[in-house]
């Protein structure tokens, strides 16, 4: 494929969350009740944090968000201008300026939804000897609305798009426009895709979840997830090959491609069903010292996968690409990477 035909190949739909990452002090988590490694959604006491954050010397701000991450990997990892999109909800402020100054520098064409009414959804990303204590305030990210999705120069990206990838996440905010973007994939044979993304969204949206779900062609989650997904079903296995298999035999609403299921399991092995069988692949082994933080390592992974879908490669290749690409993120600060991605 020439590159012009690969404009807006890909469109990812999420909550766009920007990161505000800063090296802080014990002092500062525990004036905000905070423990390391720890990841919560914010309460009213943790509100002041994000400007205490943003006024100390060494803050990073990185577009994130799960989906949005995996999309800016994809990008990356294609070095292709315009091959991505991204649909998601920010404010109408310096954040949400700063988001979209960071996804254009990415080369992701990102149409956001401005809501005046909330601020942009942020991440608080407290470093305390390379420890991480996240803590996500949705916002703005939960004001999606579908109206956004159907509006002529929205719409337009889902056409364009012959790939769509929404993170579970967005399960929470809009379910309607999962299920407007889902049915066009079935309807004109394009490969619609999703992620797990975490235990309380197969446990607490389930009902939002099966609905999306025979529309899945691809399913990525990790072992805990799809332990989860598992448990609530009734399934009476801990076996992640099993359940990987059994998630891509679930009923599907168009027959033109059968569901594969990508489960990752950390330095273990990663798992792919695929038309009835199930094959492991080894994942790069990173030493100990040469860890940064495994934050956005799964979104990283999926980026790497989709980069290479995409053009249609073999899954042999999509589970090296994502290897790689998760390899390369775990190595630094956040979801971040180098200028060119060194994969052949």
């Amino acid at each position: 494929m020439a590159s012009g035909s690969y404009e807006g190949v890909l469109l990812g739909m999420g909550n766009p969350l920007l990161d505000i990452s800063a090296v802080v002090n014990e002092a500062f988590l525990a004036k905000y009740d905070l423990k390391p490694g720890n990841s919560i959604l914010a309460e009213e006491k943790h509100l002041p944090m994000y400007d205490e954050l943003g006024s100390k010397g060494n803050t990073e701000y990185i577009a994130g968000g799960a989906t949005q991450n995996s999309i800016r990997v994809a990008q990356w990892m294609l070095q292709i201008p315009g091959a991505t999109s991204f649909i998601g909800c920010i404010g109408k402020d310096k954040f949400g300026e700063e988001m979209k100054n960071n996804a254009q520098t990415a080369g992701v064409n990102a149409h956001y939804y401005e809501d005046a009414s909330a601020p942009t959804g942020t991440c608080a990303v407290c470093v305390v000897g390379g420890e991480r204590s996240l803590v996500a305030n949705l916002s703005a990210a939960n004001c999606y609305k579908c109206e956004h999705l159907k509006r002529p120069e929205n719409w337009t990206l889902v056409e364009k798009a012959k790939y769509i990838y929404i993170a579970g996440f967005f399960l929470t905010v809009s379910p309607d426009s999962i299920q407007l973007a889902a049915e066009h994939a079935a309807a004109t044979n394009k490969v619609f895709m999703m992620n797990l993304s975490a235990p309380f969204i197969c446990e607490f949206f389930r009902d939002a979840q099966e609905k999306a779900f025979p529309y899945v062609d691809y399913i990525f989650g990790n072992e805990t997830e799809a332990r989860t997904f598992a448990k609530v079903r009734g399934w009476e296995t801990e076996n992640v090959e099993e359940i990987a298999l059994k998630i891509s035999q679930l009923p599907k609403a168009s027959g033109t491609h059968k569901r594969i299921t990508v489960i990752t399991q950390g330095c273990d092995p990663v798992v792919v069903a695929d038309d009835g069988k199930v094959k492991t692949f080894p994942v790069i082994l990173l030493p100990k010292e040469k860890l940064v933080d495994t934050n956005g390592a799964g979104d990283a992974f999926v980026g790497g996968f989709l980069s290479q879908l995409v053009q249609e490669k073999s899954i042999d290749e999509c589970v090296r690409a994502a290897c790689y690409a998760a390899n390369v993120i775990i190595q630094r600060s956040g979801c971040t990477y180098p200028e060119k991605p060194d994969f052949n």
